[in-house]
This record gives structure tokens, sequence and C-alpha cells, in this order.
């Protein structure tokens, strides 16, 4: 392993000279902080380099528990229980898979030159709490975002609402997945913002971010890899095609690749997500793997929303659009191996939720949703499901955007969970359990779902650096497509990529 240590011994950066043998004194060891359905995507790409992977979570028989080589149950916010399993394991890298992460353990360790944290702790730290990331994007990087105030009381928000205005978006600084969160439309529906969000945040105290509206007519996910370019041995840049994606209740319900964009709003996208996702390294080898870089868009502007330092639930699309997914590119990344960002096919993904309160479900008509062309399904095992608990997911490709996402729709819809129990009621399970239809030509449909108000995608073609058909408008619901139509073999034509886009320097 090459390491670089600063005068105090501190780790700036460690990229592995050889991959060891797992399970044996030379393992190359990783830890993850987080084992759901995006950490057991990215343990199995681990393991597929060679590398032994530990995963760690808040309760047992987690998704990434289950294909990890160990794995641990553990309260991540308590700093003296995290930082006792590291300490244990002495993994190589730890690498944070979610934001409820006692961050203070991870920047000790970090000073400590005891292991790397991916990207760097301070990233993590930054990105757990909207506030560090927002006056970084903000203050320091000029870059443009929606009107914003933070506050910690109903009658603080009173005070920012006069100078954000109506509507507003009022979420815990600490949270993720939506929980708190709510729209605002005037005075008399502060308070029970503030009641939700203190209820839905990750921490007691109660502090919020107070959003503005954007008019905006789509949101991107625009992934974004740091890694080592294998010509230079420095950091470079590169940039996935554009993920468009439509939320309910903060959470994603439905994404597709690539999203269509203008040349000039592909350009300034990059350039925010270059500026952001370099600002969280520490100017060496640190700061490697994928960024999801969130974006509102506005015709040819581009606002900066939010940004996870590891894979994004939107880029599960990835699994079935590009050569490498975001897991694989990630874990390669992390190795100081190179990543290929080339786009094989149009695809997209649709969310299929547990609609049962109960442990154990199972699922019906697997074999029935498979059946549709170009699709694949993963159900991601979780031991307990939830009415609006994510359990399972989607992907589908096709030749065309639009295509894909009626696919993967009529998919999802078709799969349908059900109790295990004796006594359950079959036909009120069967009503009851459908996850929400993801429409493909269905805009933000409730205020209160939304960040912000939404216009449909632009029509036209996508940008000239990504040479994929454009997503026009998407076929109208109806009965799956019918089968039969051969699975194409390698990239379709025109959906590749003419070369990764990078970019060689911070652009800082």
């Amino acid at each position: 392993m090459t390491t670089n240590t600063s005068g105090s011994g501190v780790v700036i950066n460690a990229v592995p000279d050889r991959i060891g043998t797992p399970l044996t004194p030379g393992a190359t060891k990783v830890m993850l902080l987080g084992a759901g359905e995006l950490g057991k995507e990215v343990v199995i790409a681990f393991q597929r380099l060679g590398v032994e992977v530990i995963a760690v979570d808040r309760y047992p028989d987690a998704p990434g528990h289950q294909v990890a080589h160990r794995s641990h149950v553990v309260d991540m916010t308590d700093p003296v229980a995290l930082r006792a399993v590291i300490e244990a394991e002495q993994p190589d890298y730890v690498v944070p898979e979610i934001e409820a992460i006692a961050t203070e353990v991870l920047v000790d360790i970090h000073e400590e030159g005891f292991t790397e944290v991916i990207p760097t702790a301070r990233a993590t730290a930054l990105t757990m709490n909207r506030e560090g990331i927002r006056r970084l994007a903000d203050e320091r990087l000029g870059l443009p975002t929606s009107p914003y105030a933070f506050a910690d009381s109903a009658d603080e928000i009173r005070a920012a609402t006069a100078r954000v205005g109506y509507p507003c978006v009022i979420k815990p600084v600490m949270s993720s997945s939506g929980k708190g969160q709510s729209v605002v439309r005037g005075p008399d529906e502060i308070d029970a913002a503030w009641d939700h969000a203190v209820a839905g945040g990750r921490v007691k105290g109660g502090r919020v971010i107070v959003e503005g509206f954007v008019d905006f007519d789509y949101e991107i996910t625009l992934l974004t890899v740091r890694a080592v370019d294998p010509a230079t041995g420095r950091l470079s840049t590169y940039f996935c095609a554009p993920i468009g994606h439509r939320q309910q209740q903060g959470d994603y319900i439905e994404s597709w690749q690539p999203q269509p964009m203008s040349e000039v709003a592909l350009g300034g996208a990059t350039s925010v997500a270059a500026r952001i996702a370099a600002a969280l390294g520490d100017g060496h080898l640190g700061g490697r793997g994928i960024f999801g870089v969130e974006m509102f868009v506005k015709e040819d502007d581009v606002y900066f929303s939010e940004v996870s330092p590891r894979p994004h639930d939107t880029g599960l699309v990835t699994l079935g659009t590009q050569r490498l997914s975001e897991f694989e590119m990630h874990a390669r990344a992390i190795l100081g191996l190179p990543v290929d960002v080339t786009l094989a096919s149009p695809g997209a993904s649709a969310v299929i939720y547990g609609g049962l309160d109960e442990p154990a479900i199972a699922f019906e008509n697997v074999a029935a949703a498979l059946a549709i062309p170009e699709t694949d399904i993963r159900l991601f095992g979780k031991p307990e499901s939830f009415a609006r608990r994510r359990m399972g997911v989607v992907i589908a490709t096709a030749d065309d955007v639009g295509t894909a996402r009626q696919r993967a729709g009529d998919a999802a819809r078709l799969v349908r969970p059900i109790s295990t129990s004796p006594q359950a009621d079959t036909a009120a399970v069967a009503t009851a359990s459908r996850a929400p239809a993801p429409k493909p030509d269905a805009g933000h449909d409730d205020l209160a779902q939304t960040r912000m108000t939404r216009r449909p995608p632009p029509a036209g073609p996508p940008p000239p650096v990504r040479q994929t058909p454009p997503a026009g408008p998407p076929p109208p619901a109806g009965p799956p497509p019918a089968a039969g139509r051969p699975p194409q073999q390698g990239p379709r034509p025109d959906a590749r990529l003419q070369k990764p886009v990078r970019s060689g320097e911070d652009p800082r």
C-alpha cells in the first residue's frame, strides 16, 4: 500500500499496491458502515475484486450482512461502540454508506493515521449535516442554490420564511430519505412542520433548513467519480450520463438514464458536480469514490441541491445501463483502479415498496414481471417490511428511455408483496400492498411530496457528448409489452458514449 503522511503522521491518502486474499493475514479489508441495499451492492463489487468485507449496521440480517465476510450490529451514532468495532477489525478502509454515524470518531481515526475514511473524514462529517454542505456550496464555492435559512425553533422559522418566501420546504439538517420533511404554504402550517422535523431528525434538539422554491423543469443526479487516472497517477473527475428521477415524500420512486439536457445545462451541471466533489477531497488522493450530486435544472440554469459521497439510490439504474454500475466504480475508485463511465443502454428503475408493516414478507408474480422484455429485479432481503419501505427495485433497458420507464413501471406493479402470516387476509393484502405506480409521464403530482415545483422534462435531442436517442414522450400506460424480443448483446447502437468525460485538474 502506498501511503503519504503529513508531518504529524496523518494519513493523507492510501492506494494499495496489491490486493490480498480474503480471510488471510495479507487481506485487503474494507469496513462498510451501513449495510442496506446500496451497501449490499458495494459488498458484492468489492468481493468480486478479492477484497475482504466487513458490514456494519444497526439491525441484524441487513441486506449487506447477508453477503459480507463478517457482520456486526452496532449503533453507529454511539462513538464508543463505533470506535470499538473499527479497532477490533483493523480495516484498511472505512466506507460510510449512510449518514447516521458518529463522524467525530472518523475524524479522530483519520488524524491518528489508523485507517483511511472514504472519501475523507471531513467529507463524511460535512455531508451528514445539510448545514455544512450548503454553506460549503454557497459560501465557499459560490454554487447556485435555492434561497435558504436555518432555524432552531418555530419562531425562527417564521423569521426565515419572511426571507425565503412561501411556499418553502422545511427539513431537519440531519435526516435522510425525506424523513421530517414538509412543504409549508403559509404561516398556519409552521408549527406542524416544526414538530414533524423534530420527530424525523436523526438527533435531538431540532435544527432545520428552510428552503425557498425554485421553478425548475426537472431534477437530476449526476454521478461524479473521483478516481486515479492510470496515465498520470493523479485523481481525475469522470461523469456518468445524467440520471433523471421522480420523488414522492422526499424519496425516489423511479429514475432513468440518460436524462436529456441542453449542452449548456450539461456543462453547468458538470462544473457544479466537479467543484463540489473536488472540494470534498484533500488535494491529494484522498477523496476517491463516487459522489451523487443532485441538481435542479431550469432551462439552461442549474442549481445545486445536495451531494452524497457514496452511491446514490437513483443510481440503481446503472445496474442495467452502464458497463460498470455505480457500485463497481465506487469499489474501483477506492482501490485506485481505473473506472469506466460508458453508457451501454438507455434504461430505468422503479421501486417496489413493502406495502405491509410486518416481518418476513414474501413476493408474488416475480416470474410475470421478469417476462417483460429486458427487465431485472433486485429484492433486497430486508428482514422487516413497512408500507413505505423500499424492498426491491426493477431495472429495465430498451432502445429509448420512454420504453424502459414503461417496462420498469409495469414490472414493479406486477410484483406483489404478500404476508406470510397464516392469519393474513390475502384479498386485503393484494389491495393494500401495491406500491405507488410510477407513471412515466407523471410529474410531481402533489406539492407536499416534492421539494420544488416541477415541469415536464424538455423535449429535444440529448447533449452532443451523449450519443443516445432522445427520450421522447413515453408510451401510454397499458399491458406489458409482448415477450419474445431477444436481448441485445453489448452496447446498443448510438447508446455508448464517445469517450469518458473527465477533468484532469481539480476545478476549485
